[in-house]
C-alpha cells in the first residue's frame, strides 16, 4: 500500500533520529486515537496486576504471594510490549513518554494525550478493582512506602529505580533493530526484579499512573507526591546518563517509541 506523503515525509525525520513535528507528527486522527487507544488499554492492563496483585496479596496472602504480586507486573510488561509495541511504542507510564520526549524520540505535541491515555486507563481499572474486589482495593492497590522508610527515602528510592527502568527503556529502543521483538525481555525482568527488592520498601511503582489511579479511587493522596517526584526525578537522571552515554538520539529508537506507521 502506498504511503500518503505526509506518512512518508514522518518516515523521513524520524530516520534522521528526531521526531516530526506540527501536522506531521499526528498522521491523522485516526492512526493517533489507535495510539491512544493502546496506551490506555496498556495502562488498563498493567494496573490491574499491579494493584489488583497487591490487594489479593494483603488479602489472601496464602494464595497470592509478595513474590507473585511484585513479579507480575513485568510479565504483563512484557506481554504488552509484545503485543502493541508496534502500535503506540507500549509507554504506558508517564515517565516513560516523558523520557522518550527528552530524548528527542518522540514529539512533544503527542505527549499529553499520550499521559491522559495512561492516567484514564489507570483510573479506569481501578474502578473495575473497586467493582470486582470491593471498595476497599483501590486502597489496598495503592503504592505507599513501607513501614521505617520515610517520604524523602521513598523519593530516593523510586528515582533510582525509575533512573535505571529509563535507561534500559531507551538502551533497548536504540537497539531495536539489533534485539528485534525481544527487546520486551529486559524491560519486564528488570521491573520484576525491582520489585523483589523494593517492592516492601515503596511499592516500586516508578510509574506515576499506576500510583495515581488507584489513589485517586481510593481517596489515598498522602503519599501520591512521592510517585510523582521520584520518578520525574528518574527520568530526568536516565535520560541524562543515556545522552553522556550513546550520545545523539538514533533513528532505531525514535521507530520504537512512537510505533510502526498504519497508514
Amino acid at each position: 500500500m502506498a504511503r500518503s506523503p505526509g506518512a512518508r515525509s514522518h518516515r523521513a525525520k524520524a530516520d534522521n533520529g528526531a521526531p516530526p513535528e506540527g501536522a506531521d507528527a499526528w498522521q491523522g486522527l485516526a492512526i493517533e486515537s489507535r495510539r491512544l487507544l493502546a496506551e490506555l488499554w496498556g495502562t488498563v492492563l498493567l494496573t490491574l496486576v499491579a494493584s489488583g496483585g497487591a490487594a489479593l496479596h494483603k488479602l489472601h496472602p496464602q494464595d497470592v504471594s509478595a513474590a507473585a504480586a511484585v513479579i507480575a507486573p513485568g510479565a504483563m510488561v512484557l506481554a504488552v510490549i509484545y503485543f502493541m509495541g508496534s502500535v503506540s511504542g507500549a509507554h504506558i507510564n508517564p515517565a516513560v513518554t516523558l523520557a522518550f520526549a527528552l530524548r528527542r524520540n518522540f514529539p512533544w505535541v503527542r505527549v499529553p494525550g499520550y499521559i491522559l491515555a495512561q492516567l484514564l486507563g489507570a483510573l479506569l481499572a481501578a474502578a473495575f478493582l473497586t467493582y470486582i474486589i470491593g471498595p476497599t482495593a483501590p486502597a489496598l492497590g495503592s503504592t505507599a512506602p513501607g513501614p521505617g522508610v520515610s517520604p524523602l527515602k521513598a523519593v530516593v528510592v523510586e528515582a533510582v529505580l525509575t533512573t535505571a527502568l529509563v535507561n534500559i527503556i531507551l538502551g533497548t529502543a536504540s537497539e531495536a533493530g539489533f534485539l528485534g521483538p525481544h527487546a520486551a525481555i529486559p524491560v519486564g525482568a528488570y521491573i520484576a526484579v525491582a520489585g523483589l527488592w523494593t517492592g516492601q520498601l515503596t511499592g516500586a511503582s516508578m510509574n506515576p499512573a499506576r500510583s495515581l489511579g488507584p489513589a485517586l479511587m481510593g481517596g489515598r493522596l498522602s503519599d501520591s507526591w512521592i510517585y510523582v517526584a521520584g520518578p520525574l526525578l528518574g527520568t530526568l537522571a536516565g535520560v541524562a546518563l543515556e545522552w553522556a552515554l550513546k550520545g545523539p538520539p538514533s533513528r532505531a529508537g525514535a521507530r520504537a517509541a512512537q510505533g510502526e506507521d498504519q497508514a
